[in-house]
């Protein structure tokens, strides 16, 4: 056989194959006897071999050639239906692994939301920070990413590459170390101190900027860190003040030691926007669900 026979004839011959005659298959199929025939036909000359042996006044009889060409054209029929279902399964983004890529306070946030139903087994969870993320999203070694963004002009914005949705904004809390005798900082007191923050173009030390000149104030930063739990070990220490995400004060092990710094009325309160990053076109019922419980946990954090 020079060529794949045409996979209609194929299927042609295994209903004349299963039914035993060329008019059974044919109601069958709902075409007329002649077609059948003309179907059985062409797939011999296709392969260059005799499949039935037709004899007046009984059933048609399978020749060796036959019984081979009808097992691999069932093997072949087979293995396209699992294609088939395979090719389903993609279109309807059934994804045997969901790769999500977040923050380490938004997957604390997540294990927490889950509580003792755990996570999925088709979830992997990478920690990753949103700069890191975003090219992991591009290469598909991400299917979602929980990113974050301090200034709405900041990455990531929608593009042909992925999709953003807000899923919510996480309020950053002004904090100090606790005082002895328990007398909390107060916001004038907080001007006066030094200030810890990201270093001079992160995006928490930019935003902290544009903010403090909305204000009119001035503060010194004077300890500098990408690291937020290292911010809130010189916060505890009482060498700094700073704005900290409310997640990272919930989280558990970061309340003590800290106190919340009340803002004055007309002082507008800050945020970080929290993103839901995937591929365009991307569904999957696990993305949905693991954004919706952001969702709730960022709500439960609002003042």
């Amino acid at each position: 056989m020079v060529k794949q026979p045409d996979l209609r004839l194929l299927s042609t011959f295994l209903a004349v194959v299963d039914c035993g005659s060329m008019a059974d298959a044919a109601a069958m199929l709902g075409y007329v006897p002649s077609a059948v025939s003309q179907h059985v036909a062409a797939l011999e000359r296709e392969t260059g071999v005799e499949l039935l042996v037709r004899r007046s006044g009984s059933r048609l009889i399978l020749t060796a050639a036959g019984r081979s060409l009808a097992q691999a054209a069932r093997t072949l029929f087979e293995a396209t239906a699992r294609f088939q279902d395979a090719a389903d399964g993609i279109a309807n983004r059934e994804i045997a692994e969901l790769r999500v890529g977040a923050y380490p306070s938004a997957i604390s946030q997540l294990l927490s939301a889950l509580g003792p139903r755990g996570l999925d087994a088709r979830v992997r969870l990478v920690i990753v920070e949103t700069e890191a993320g975003l090219p992991k999203v591009r290469s598909g070694d991400l299917d979602l990413l929980i990113a974050y963004r301090y200034l709405p002009e900041d990455p990531p914005a929608s593009s042909a590459e992925w999709t953003v949705t807000s899923l919510g904004h996480e309020p950053l809390v002004l904090v100090a170390g606790a005082r002895p005798g328990g007398r909390p900082l107060q916001w004038a007191e907080c001007l006066g101190t030094a200030w810890t923050s990201g270093h001079g173009r992160s995006p928490d030390r930019r935003l902290l900027r544009r903010w403090a000149g909305e204000l009119g104030i001035s503060p010194e930063v004077t300890l500098e860190t990408e690291d937020l739990h290292s911010m809130l070990a010189m916060i505890r220490a009482g060498l700094a003040v700073g704005l900290i995400p409310a997640a990272v004060i919930s989280a558990a092990g970061d309340t003590g030691g800290v106190e919340r710094v009340v803002l004055p009325p007309g002082v507008t309160p800050l945020h970080r926007e929290i993103l839901a990053v995937r591929r365009p076109g991307l569904r999957h019922p696990l993305i949905d669900e693991l954004t919706a419980m952001l969702t709730v946990a960022l709500e439960s954090l609002q003042p």
